[in-house]
């Protein structure tokens, strides 16, 4: 099996082009994973990958999957951005998971991961459990013009949402919005680990502020059709801490989609009581910094971390069974994340959801 590594490949664009609610204050430069070269490089030259047909995004076409959705006015809406927990074990199956068109995992502290989910072409009845936000839910907002669900943020980062560009598309109870969520008790959760809301009412919210309006979300490209040129990926394994906190996908052909594992266990839904399958895994590297802004004081205290989805980068798409060298680019803070080969023209993810996995700069994945 390949372990491929990446290299770091510097900050592309300086923090100066994000707004100042999004620019903590850094006690230490820390850079988390250092920025040695590793064996995969920027993917540059002529005819990397082949070409394929792309869908047509026509005005049916959800533009986070390619897909037609089963009904129109559903596109006519902002997308929802839901701050989801991931640790302990005990917060699986969430609720939801499988229905959101994009997901981020990252790092949140202490080497545990947290998920931002977002949705635009499903609705849910039920959404979480809901957690606390992180400085990266400072980029994901802005990148898809969407509203921002979460429970709980430490000072620093609350401090920054509340002054950020989309202030006034966010809803959580620590705003004073209290109505759209729903404490739903279970055997064996603590109590931080049972707050819910559905789509319908944060869109509800949404409409009632007069943001509800559809967005222009342009900018990605879909295709049935795998490009050739890509590397064996039917697996992939994400260490983001030993073996306590892994992410695993594994190629299902019947499925045409990669089915999701954490820490060795099938990762289910509890709304559709199945294991979660993936059409697009995207392992996305990223500088990540340590602030000042203290998470908690457990083991000695954890501070949060600045993950710099800006400028560009590298990153590897795994779609069809198969591993591909990107570059990821986000030039403008309104910019989606957008993907290119080596010439530069459009990536093309597989018709479908997408969950982007962010990694340190030189973080080893094992994949083949």
């Amino acid at each position: 099996m390949a372990t491929p590594t990446i290299a770091s490949q510097g900050n592309a664009e300086s923090l100066d082009s994000q707004p100042a609610a999004a620019q903590p204050t850094i006690r230490a430069p820390e850079e988390i994973g250092g920025g040695g070269m590793g064996n995969v490089s920027m993917p540059s030259g002529p005819g990397l990958y082949g070409a394929v047909s792309q869908v047509p995004m026509d005005g049916n076409i959800c533009p986070l999957t390619g897909l037609p959705v089963s009904n129109a006015s559903l596109l006519e809406r902002r997308p929802m951005a839901v701050k989801i927990s991931n640790s302990p074990a005990v917060v699986r199956p969430q609720a939801g998971l499988a229905s959101a068109d994009v997901l981020f995992e990252h790092y949140a502290e202490g080497k545990l991961t947290r998920f931002t989910a977002v949705f635009l072409s499903h609705d849910v009845s039920k959404v979480g459990s809901i957690r606390s936000a992180r400085l990266i839910d400072l980029e994901i907002p802005a990148m898809f013009k969407s509203m921002f669900a979460f429970s709980g943020a430490s000072a620093g980062v609350l401090g920054r949402l509340r002054s950020s560009d989309f202030a006034d598309r966010i809803v959580s109870p620590d705003f004073g919005h209290h109505s759209p969520f729903k404490r739903i008790p279970a055997e064996g959760k603590a109590y931080e680990h049972t707050l819910f809301s559905d789509t319908p009412t944060l869109e509800g919210v949404m409409d009632s502020r007069g943001l509800k309006a559809r967005q222009d979300l342009s900018g990605w490209v879909f295709s049935e059709q795998a490009p050739s040129g890509g590397a064996p990926g039917s697996r992939l394994r994400i260490n983001y801490r030993g073996d306590s906190t892994t992410a695993e996908y594994t190629y299902d052909s019947g499925a045409g989609g990669y089915r999701r594992s954490t820490d060795g266990e099938p990762h289910g839904d509890e709304l559709t009581g199945q294991q979660v399958i993936v059409k697009n895994v995207v392992v996305l590297y990223a500088k990540h910094v340590e602030t000042d802004i203290l998470e908690d004081t457990w083991a000695g205290g954890h501070y949060s971390i600045e993950i710099q989805i800006w400028g560009s980068g590298v990153a590897k798409i795994f779609r069809d069974g198969q591993m591909y060298d990107v570059r990821w680019e986000r030039p403008k803070r309104s910019d989606l994340l957008r993907f290119a080969d080596g010439e530069g023209k459009p990536f093309p993810l597989k018709p479908g959801n997408t969950w982007i996995q962010l990694v340190p700069l030189d973080f080893v994945i094992e994949a083949g």
